[in-house]
């Protein structure tokens, strides 16, 4: 049975493979809000949905729920205030739209930079889901597992590209939600421990399971549950593979109802880990031993808790193999969009745009497929020893995003006067919170003379851990990093005319063409058809200039070009 589904996702990516950058990076605009939407919930269901969460609330109790909350209030903020206006801006990644925004091959340079570091701290995690549940599929051993689904995982996407990517995630969707609900149905059912609605069911049971599992707080305190929650949340509207989705679609209409099918989508999993959870804790106590404790659930065991909670339900093997197919789907779909918008980071925004400009379309695509290919391999020599859990893995991915890009997504499609310099300095101060964040708490376990500073403790700087949590830095680190972007916006240059006017246009009523962009349309008039929407996106004083009829000319004489060439 996953042979067969592993063998339907290379068949989809050779008969979608892809012949132009259009098909490769944004699947030429072509793909309806249905089907998006379904793309967006298996790329962004991984195995840190699929596995991992179940296996946090397991592991950690109260404290587990804050990825729920994370992970879905996330969508609603990328719902209202990102989605449509993204898609308007029209560009192919979300590095891109940095460059271009503030003008900037230097904010380019490290937006793209940045996304090949979340592309690959994020898919480590997927391939040791994929390693770990291929061993109850397949019988092999867990490094044998990794690279095998990681090669096909490559394979495919290397002949693909988004188009490929984006007909296989709505496949892997519909398998992924299959298993996962017919997983938790039959637990449910087989054991006693629900009937039609184990989303609901699950909580007469919670006082067998113990305080670890649910009393609030007593594997984490209060602020590290807000930290990580908040961190979810600006990840999720941080994440540039999650982004790009918006600029596959015709519209900004079609943007927006994709992302309200993605979280209908999304939801359907959500509100059912818990109770998965819920069940397989009962199941290992009762049927392998103490869940908490030194002698208690392992880290490996936890992560394939949906797959072991089947086996422990002594469900049939085939069926066991179907739950664990969900899982290796959901990480597939994962690290095919992470590799994807890396590879559209490499090729379109360092490689064309900086290096050599006058590149062909087949020189994009063999510097895309080479960044498939060695992102590829590096991250399954990674995954071969990982330093955490699939979904501890996942939620430091996430701090980048809601350090380093969300604040520039947001203030650069919401505050027109925000410049290259304060972009330039808001992203380097959420590098290195980030960065500080990482090396004061999660390398001390693997290199030894940051673990001797560490000592007892585990963080070389203990006050800086209980503020910024490397699982959770964005709660302090993000307000620092807008305040850092608007301060130096006020105290330097605006940004020119033109892109000032290009974000009123993101906020306009009026519809635009398949391929058209808020570029265009200033490009075309001037932006002054905007229906008189820049009012809500403007803080106003500067209006008139694009209502004035003026525009066009205003637009040829802008500095932008050269301020450009000044900073190349």
């Amino acid at each position: 049975m996953v042979t067969g589904m592993l063998l339907l996702f290379l068949g989809i990516g050779y008969a979608f493979r892809v012949a132009d950058t259009d098909d490769l990076w944004v699947a030429g605009r072509s793909i309806g809000n249905v089907e998006n939407g379904m793309a967006i919930g298996a790329n962004w269901m991984s195995a840190a949905s699929y596995l991992g969460m179940a296996a946090l609330i397991a592991l950690s109790g109260y404290y587990g729920l804050a990825f729920v909350v994370g992970w879905s209030t996330g969508y609603f903020v990328l719902l209202i205030f990102l989605a449509a206006q993204m898609r308007r801006f029209g560009k192919y990644t979300a590095p891109d739209f940095v460059g271009d925004r503030f003008d900037s091959d230097t904010a380019r340079a490290i937006a793209a930079l940045t996304t090949i570091l979340i592309g690959f701290v994020y898919a480590v995690g997927q391939a040791r889901g994929m390693g770990l549940v291929g061993i109850y599929v397949f019988g092999g051993d867990y490094a044998t597992m990794v690279v095998l689904l990681m090669a096909i995982t490559v394979g495919y996407l290397a002949l693909s590209g988004m188009l490929g990517a984006t007909k296989n995630m709505a496949v892997q969707y519909v398998i992924l939600i299959v298993a996962f609900l017919a997983g938790l149905y039959a637990v449910g059912w087989t054991q006693g421990y629900s009937t039609v609605l184990p989303q609901v069911e699950y909580g007469a049971m919670l006082d067998q399971l113990g305080r670890e599992f649910t009393e609030p707080f007593t594997s984490g305190s209060y602020y590290l549950w807000i930290a990580t929650a908040f961190s979810l949340i600006v990840g999720t509207c941080g994440l540039p593979h999650v982004l790009v989705r918006f600029y596959t679609v015709e519209s900004e209409r079609t943007a927006r109802w994709s992302t309200v099918w993605g979280l209908f989508f999304i939801c359907l999993l959500y509100l059912s880990a818990p109770a998965f959870a819920a069940f397989g804790t009962d199941l290992y106590a009762t049927n392998v031993g103490d869940v908490y404790g030194a002698n208690g659930m392992s880290g490996a065991e936890g992560d394939v808790i949906v797959v072991l909670a089947s086996q422990l339900a002594n469900l049939p093997t085939w069926f066991v193999g179907l739950v664990a197919a969900g899982g290796i789907a959901a990480a597939i779909a994962t690290t095919a969009g992470l590799f994807i918008a890396a590879s559209s980071a490499a090729a379109h925004d360092i490689y064309t745009n900086i290096v050599n400009p006058d590149a062909t379309q087949r020189q994009q695509l063999l510097v895309g497929r080479a960044t498939i290919v060695g992102l590829g391999a590096l991250v399954t020599l990674f995954a071969l020893d990982p330093p955490a859990l699939v979904g501890e893995l996942v939620s430091y991915a996430f701090s980048l995003a809601g350090l380093v890009l969300f604040p520039m997504f947001f203030l650069g499609l919401w505050w027109e006067n925000t410049n290259r310099q304060g972009a330039l300095a808001g992203m380097t101060t959420g590098l290195l919170i980030w960065t500080a964040a990482i090396v004061n708490e999660v390398l001390p376990a693997y290199v030894g003379v940051l673990g001797d500073a560490a000592g007892e403790s585990g963080a070389i700087v203990p006050v800086y851990a209980d503020v910024f949590p490397a699982i959770g830095a964005a709660l302090a680190g993000t307000p620092i990093v807008f305040a850092v972007t608007i301060a130096v916006s006020y105290a330097t240059d605006e940004p020119s005319e033109e892109i000032k006017r290009i974000v009123r246009q993101c906020h306009s009523p009026e519809p635009m063409g398949q391929q058209q962009s808020a570029e265009d349309v200033v490009a075309t008039d001037g932006g002054a058809t905007d229906g008189g929407a820049n009012d809500v996106a403007t803080d106003g004083g500067t209006d008139d200039a694009a209502t004035d009829g003026g525009g066009p000319e205003e637009s040829t004489t802008d500095d932008a070009p050269d301020d450009a060439n000044t900073e190349a």
